[in-house]
């Protein structure tokens, strides 16, 4: 699933090329998670004035309205002069004057939606519930600690839940777990002040590297240009089981938790 850095390498990769645009047609292959919620020659002559991210939804400002666009488990993005003939996966083109912005989601768990506003009932339906912005100034360490002690369940769990601080999913939960030393069963009302410290700095230290490596490519994720992603070459715990931990030479572990692969190093992350 495409988490937050990919989404925000996909956001770089077309947000300075399309805005300004004028939109000439909306094309709708096969349906998506949920429907747009307009008529697609509604949109018809619009123009995009910008291109922002919330957790893993990108959000495409129009001079009236907005669309909020997820890439769900397999989604991803290709931003191009010219398309050919939507194949069989492609299930959303924005045809516009500087280009042709293409969904192709195989699962299509992905959604593109409009909403009249950010502050609108279709919007704040997907968007309110988000925690803060885990590189934004609001991602505060006191805030994050006060917030970890009201919640008992494990501490991976807490960061994938999204409503605490949104888009830490499952490949950086564990890679940020493990830079604090933290065991990712750990319930989260236990870590201590110090230790939110140190999770709050690796946060934002893991997702700003994932960031300028283009992501993480596992299966198939691209940004809008095609290029792949590299974090996953560095990645200390997540998809090591078996390997020695990169830092002490124990064997990384792989668990279960709540349907999710979960890896951690049981001589670095004690706690």
């Amino acid at each position: 699933m495409p988490e937050l850095p990919e989404v925000e390498v996909t956001r770089l990769s077309f947000a300075d090329r399309i805005a300004g645009a004028c939109i000439e047609q909306v094309r709708l292959g096969k349906p998506l998670r949920w429907p747009l919620g307009c008529l697609p020659a509604q949109l018809q002559g619009r123009t995009v004035r910008a291109v922002r991210r919330r957790g893993k939804y990108l959000l495409i400002d129009l001079d009236d309205g907005l669309l909020l666009l997820h890439l769900g488990m397999s989604g991803s993005l290709a931003f191009v002069a010219t398309a050919p003939d939507p194949g069989v996966h492609d299930h959303f083109d924005l045809v516009t004057t500087r280009g042709v912005l293409r969904l192709n989601d195989p699962r299509r768990f992905g959604a593109v939606v409009y909403a009249s506003g950010e502050q609108s009932a279709e919007a704040a339906k997907l968007l309110g519930a988000l925690g803060v912005e885990p590189l934004g100034d609001d991602f505060e360490p006191e805030a994050f600690h006060a917030a970890l002690r009201r919640r008992k369940a494990p501490i991976k769990q807490v960061l994938l839940a999204g409503d605490v601080v949104v888009g830490v999913g499952n490949i950086y939960a564990s890679e940020a777990l493990f830079l604090a030393g933290i065991r990712p069963t750990l319930a989260a009302s236990r870590v201590s002040g110090p230790r939110a410290r140190k999770l709050h700095a690796a946060i934002r230290d893991v997702l700003a590297r994932a960031v300028r490596k283009g992501g993480s490519t596992l299966r198939d994720f691209s940004n809008a240009n095609g290029e792949s992603g590299y974090f996953q070459l560095e990645a200390a715990v997540y998809g090591r089981a078996g390997q020695p931990c990169r830092v002490c030479g124990t064997t990384v572990r792989g668990i279960r938790q709540g349907q999710r692969a979960t890896f951690f190093c049981p001589s670095c992350q004690k706690v």
